[in-house]
């Protein structure tokens, strides 16, 4: 039995930018960290006793006798991709809900990935992982997906992440002080808006838009090494906040999908309560809220979202892992 560990991640600033339809011609970066929330997949080769080949638990229970019955897109490419032709059993367990603006759906592709490699005998790189995975998910499984959030999930850690003009994918660790990002990771907040979303059906909206917004883009590209200056110098880490809220604004201009009434009103009242910046999460629409907010002032901002789940969060730094394998 084989069990893999993929975190989720936070995207700071730069999203949008690693897309096929903008960094091949522009270039992109992201900004982002993983957190110590996890994906975990369990597989293990399924006994011949029972009368399905494979048997599937997430939100519902699959069980079939071929990979092409499976309705579960991921897991049904995944397989046939890795040409997996012998009966399995896989369990999919989450800390935080799918669709969520936190990666979720590459963190269960990449953990997928992981896992059933290991079952195979082969122990992949995590950048190995992190292109099978956008392979899976843009090529096989058609989905409009960038190409952060495979690559974040799988190495794990505050990284830059670069997308050049010929594909290439590169991982710079953003290594401030220890203490300053710890600071950091004090001031930052999560809450869970309640709506959820299809990111695919968001992003393709946002492709469509992109070609029109390239002053937009090319601003949020910029905030990448802004940002990381800031992480590096001297000065307050709310001129880090600050640049999450200019981020934010860009953000909703680029497609009226990506923010709702409701979520702007979240987002207004955390600000009245005291909150420094923030942005919504992931392609927008519903999800995850991120707020910036000093340690002094963040529980009139739990008081003022009292109707919001709050999930307190660390920074991690590992990225996909196998826990358990026998």
């Amino acid at each position: 039995m084989i069990i893999s560990q993929t975190p989720f991640r936070i995207s700071f600033f730069g999203g949008g930018t690693d897309y096929p339809v903008w960094y091949r011609e522009h270039g992109g970066a992201t900004l982002s960290t993983t957190i110590d929330k996890y994906s975990y997949i369990t597989a293990r080769y399924y006994p011949p006793f029972f009368p399905a080949k494979y048997r599937i638990v997430y939100s519902k229970i699959e069980m079939v006798n071929h990979y092409n019955e499976i309705d579960h897109p991921s897991v049904r490419e995944v397989l046939k991709y890795l040409e997996i032709e012998k009966g399995v059993e896989i369990h999919n367990a989450a800390d935080l809900p799918a669709r969520s603006g936190l990666g979720s759906s590459s963190a269960f592709t990449v953990g997928l990935l992981n896992a059933l490699y290991q079952i195979k005998g082969h122990a992949p790189t995590q950048k190995e992982l992190a292109l099978a995975a956008i392979h899976v998910e843009r090529n096989l499984i058609k989905e409009n997906v960038g190409s952060q959030d495979q690559t974040a999930v799988a190495v794990g850690g505050f990284n830059k992440i670069t997308f050049g003009h010929d594909d290439t994918i590169e991982v710079i660790p953003v290594n401030p002080p220890a203490d300053r990002l710890e600071a950091l990771n004090q001031n930052l907040m999560l809450f869970f808006t309640g709506f959820s979303r299809n990111a695919s059906e968001v992003a393709a909206e946002w492709i469509k838009s992109a070609p029109q917004k390239e002053r937009e883009l090319q601003a949020m590209y910029q905030m990448v090494d802004k940002a990381i200056e800031i992480l590096h110098g001297s000065g307050s880490l709310d001129e880090f906040g600050k640049l999450l809220h200019e981020s934010w604004q860009i953000k909703r201009s680029l497609n009226q999908s990506i923010t709702t009434d409701q979520i702007d009103e979240i987002y207004s009242s955390a600000l009245r309560a005291g909150a420094i910046g923030g942005k919504l999460l992931g392609a927008g629409h519903g999800g995850f809220m991120l707020i910036y907010a000093n340690p002094e002032i963040q529980p009139k901002i739990i008081a003022a979202l009292h109707d919001l789940i709050y999930v307190p969060f660390k920074f991690e730094t590992l990225g996909t892992q196998i826990i358990h394998n026998t």
